[in-house]
């Protein structure tokens, strides 16, 4: 699905460049569990945002499914994102003044969904994470956990190809963080979905089947793990 060939990504900043990533070349299997670890400020996110249309490289190839994230043009970009890519950060980044169901919803518009079909589609997407019973709260009222998952029914709803999923569990105790992996396992099974993982927590790298270490923007890829559908 995945191919990097020779990636690097600069940055400038405070007059000087500013290195993300270095020589970059990795493989990411159609419907493959990957976790991408490291330490703060290695170039994780910025792996991720090239995996998900969000930054070019500064040299290299990022290919997906054969077409050069690189080299597209904005506009097909932005409706390659829009179709086929499905993003979770840690910050959950939910409408405070839509319910759970409208945020869902919000994904579909972008693609000129109906009105019937988006509500179908949300409430399905609730549903498949365990919120069906939370659909009309505003994201105040409801835990972050459940917040988690409300964005996670957000980035499903457009049934995309690709999961790209940023710290999901950062900002939640141990319990939640246990059971939002369990939840982003069980639709990378149920799904037959890429899922690619940006974590620190070793606890949900474990939970991969690869996972690429990130280490002063040069990655590594560790054996595979006994993980599986």
């Amino acid at each position: 699905m995945y191919e990097l060939t020779d990636v690097s990504k600069q940055f400038d900043g405070s007059g000087r460049k500013v290195t993300a990533l270095e020589h970059v070349n990795v493989t990411v299997a159609d419907g493959e569990l990957l976790a991408v670890q490291g330490p703060t400020g290695q170039g994780k996110t910025t792996l991720l945002q090239l995996l998900g249309g969000l930054d070019r490289p500064t040299s290299g190839s990022v290919c997906f499914d054969g077409r050069d994230l690189a080299t597209m043009s904005e506009t097909d970009l932005s409706d390659l994102r829009a179709r086929s890519f499905g993003f979770v950060f840690q910050t959950f980044n939910l409408i405070p003044t839509l319910t759970a169901q409208e945020n869902v919803e919000v994904a579909l518009v972008p693609l000129h969904v109906g009105h019937r079909e988006r509500r179908a589609r949300a409430g399905q997407a609730l549903e498949e994470v365990g919120l069906g019973d939370r659909a009309t709260h505003l994201p105040s009222e409801l835990s972050g956990g459940q917040q988690q998952r409300v964005a996670i029914a957000r980035a499903l709803v457009k049934d995309p190809k690709v999961l790209l999923a940023d710290e999901p569990t950062g900002n939640l105790d141990e319990e939640m963080r246990d059971e939002i992996i369990n939840v982003l396992e069980g639709l990378w099974r149920d799904r037959g979905l890429t899922l690619v993982v940006v974590t620190h927590d070793s606890v949900v790298a474990k939970r991969a089947e690869r996972v690429a270490l990130i280490r002063k923007g040069r990655l590594t890829i560790k054996e595979s793990q006994p993980a599986g559908r």
